[in-house]
């Protein structure tokens, strides 16, 4: 199968959620510059850790704890995390009123000290992620990536989206549709397997004018077990 007209992707979630307004009020519109640029750079390293803290665990349970991780790392403001000595790392690692993970834990001062030296760079953090372009939103995840801790697969990108900047996600919805169109057919984080997804995205993009977010929850909305 090849690459469909937005058109066809479109029609189908349309009628597979009962028309064209059920499809349009579950559609979640991202951000735009400025409402990013507002973001507190300390924000962005909560979301970093809430979805490392995600990862392998019921999200619900880590929401559930998220006061108490708030708390207990100063609501994650970057310059007292930059102070933390290693030590003090370690007895936060073992208390009980958050996930005790070490490993998790000390991804924190980590993912801390890349967004203080973007912040050097760029002014802040999230002046980088706003003006960072769409049509090569890949690179922002491989950016973060490279320069975060435990940022790659599905956490970096779950992590713009949780704060409103615009990007496709490799649901297993539309891994699966991308992979059923043969515009994927290699491993999902491969470079090869980024830049086609990424091509397609912006093909669909200029066809529609609907963001990425929206693309890609139309896609999942037309495959898979979630028809109405």
């Amino acid at each position: 199968m090849t690459q469909e007209k937005f058109d066809q992707i479109y029609n189908r979630a349309v009628e597979r959620k009962g028309g064209e307004l059920n499809l349009i009020k579950r559609l979640t519109t991202p951000l735009n510059n400025d409402q990013l640029r507002q973001i507190p750079d300390h924000r962005w390293l909560a979301e970093f850790t809430q979805k490392v803290f995600q990862c392998g665990i019921r999200w619900q349970v880590v929401r559930n704890k998220w006061p108490a991780f708030e708390a207990a790392f100063f609501q994650f403001d970057i310059e007292k995390m930059g102070l933390m000595p290693t030590e003090m790392w370690e007895r936060k690692a073992q208390d009980a009123t958050i996930i005790r993970d070490l490993k998790k834990v000390m991804t924190i001062p980590e993912n801390a000290n890349m967004i203080h030296r973007a912040a050097l760079e760029y002014g802040s953090f999230s002046a980088m992620v706003a003006d960072w372009p769409e049509q090569d939103i890949v690179g922002l995840w491989l950016y973060l990536k490279k320069h975060g801790c435990r940022l790659g697969g599905k956490t970096g990108a779950y992590s713009l989206r949780g704060l409103g900047k615009d990007t496709f996600l490799f649901t297993q919805d539309v891994e699966a549709y991308l992979r059923h169109t043969n515009i994927i057919d290699g491993g999902r984080d491969t470079l090869k397997s980024l830049r086609a997804a990424q091509n397609a995205f912006n093909h669909w993009q200029q066809q529609s004018g609907f963001s990425l977010t929206q693309i890609s929850q139309i896609i999942a909305f037309s495959v898979g077990d979630n028809r109405i």
